[in-house]
């Protein structure tokens, strides 16, 4: 008899001690039935149904090697990819546009940042220079309510990340001969910001700087893009969209003799056609060399 109650015992202990750990369990994987407050030093309660870390974790896969012989024809094109088109509406997403996540990299020093002199990334900018260019000091007059006396005051102003809508792209299309395929691969990407005078009238568009696409493909692929279908839950992420030209662009130079841009030869509805006649041509390169 005493035998039996002492197993009993054991069992009803084990039992309890086994419930205990698969609540401790259930509780740490994030799915809790009841939403409670944190204690004061507690951490706050989890906006979500777990805790999500598999965009922290991505890697990305290194380019394909390419052999220099192995270039059989190509060309440089430059792109403006503009925030307020349809396609390109995740670029302004509101919790995370795309400009705060170059510049809160570039600002830490995370990725490096190039001087806009010129696009082929020789100029390598400091971490103050970027934190200059980031955000701007300025001066108040404020008065104390009780004395009335004026006092200065230094602000600092930040750039807010829905002032730059649009981004310039450059990029290299090519035909590996080896493999039979036209290839791209996305050099830069810069962030255009408007200029505006004291009474915020535009004046112009200003390069802000460059970033070296392959330097930031690891911080792109640990950014998740909030897609247009409204999964909020896709791991799809900003290297993939950009791998995947999954974005609306036009095209505002291609590499010539005289270097120069479209604007400097054609305007309005003309230049639409030239940076059309220009997308045909890279896409009829390697049509035609199948036709026969």
């Amino acid at each position: 008899m005493h035998t039996f109650i002492k197993w009993a015992c054991l069992s009803l202990l084990f039992f309890i001690t086994g419930t205990a750990l698969v609540a401790q369990e259930y509780d740490e994987i994030g799915v809790k039935t009841e939403v409670s407050e944190p204690d004061e030093f507690g951490e706050a309660p989890l906006d979500d149904v777990v805790k999500k870390e598999i965009m922290l974790e991505r890697k990305v896969l290194p380019y394909q090697p390419i052999r220099e012989s192995d270039i059989f024809w190509e060309k440089r094109v430059w792109r403006i990819i503009d925030v307020r088109e349809k396609m390109n509406l995740p670029f302004a997403y509101p919790e995370e546009p795309f400009f705060k996540i170059l510049s809160d990299a570039a600002s830490k020093g995370d990725i490096p940042v190039y001087s806009v002199d010129d696009d082929k990334f020789t100029k390598r900018l400091s971490t103050d220079d970027v934190l200059s260019m980031l955000s701007k000091t300025d001066t108040i007059v404020t008065f104390d309510p009780e004395t009335y006396e004026e006092k200065v005051k230094i602000v600092r102003n930040d750039i807010n990340p829905t002032d730059v809508k649009r981004f310039r792209i450059k990029e290299i299309w090519f035909f590996d001969k080896e493999t039979s395929t036209m290839q791209v691969r996305i050099l830069g990407i810069a962030p255009l910001i408007n200029v505006t005078d004291s009474e915020g009238n535009f004046r112009y568009e200003k390069v802000m700087f460059w970033v070296y696409y392959p330097q930031v493909r690891d911080l792109f692929a640990r950014h998740r893009v909030y897609t247009l279908g409204g999964n909020t839950n896709a791991t799809v992420s900003w290297e993939d969209l950009f791998e995947m030209r999954y974005f609306a662009s036009f095209i505002i130079k291609e590499s010539n003799v005289y270097d120069r841009r479209i604007e400097d030869y054609a305007r309005g509805v003309d230049a639409l056609w030239e940076s059309d006649r220009i997308k045909n041509h890279i896409f009829n390169f390697e049509h035609d060399l199948w036709q026969y």
